[in-house]
């Protein structure tokens, strides 16, 4: 059975509670890694000036505390493998969705189940719409 890195441990443990629940039960379906959990806006701020990583600006979910977003791969990690992204996706948002926890994906911003439609595509990102 998968589980996390003390690293990728560590990331999650900056999320927020209703987040690091759904995280911590899809690591025992599938293997994955925890990127980013809460980030500073200064580390935000650069990767928007270089066009990397986030197209949030100047606020993202990943800045508030406890962060409402988490970026994450598919373990080992094959950037081009899109499949694997979304069917682990899927597993992410299958939880959600039984557990009553609304969350967006960044291969599906307008939660519509219409992938194509999307401008930017961020695959391993995941945030709570919270009220």
């Amino acid at each position: 059975m998968p589980k996390f890195s003390r690293i990728s441990r560590k990331k999650v443990e900056t999320c927020h509670p209703l987040l690091q629940e759904v995280i911590n039960e899809a690591i025992n379906r599938f293997d994955f890694t925890v990127l980013w959990g809460h980030r500073a806006k200064a580390t935000q701020n650069k990767f928007y000036q270089k066009g990397t990583s986030t197209k949030a600006w100047p606020d993202s979910k990943h800045n508030v505390w406890p962060s409402e977003a988490i970026d994450i791969a598919p373990y080992p990690i094959d950037w081009q493998d899109e499949r694997r992204f979304t069917f682990l996706a899927g597993i992410i948002l299958g939880i959600a969705y039984m557990k009553r926890i609304p969350m967006r994906w960044g291969g599906d911003w307008d939660r519509d189940t219409e992938v194509k439609d999307n401008k930017f595509n961020d695959l391993g990102h995941f945030e709570l719409v919270l009220p």
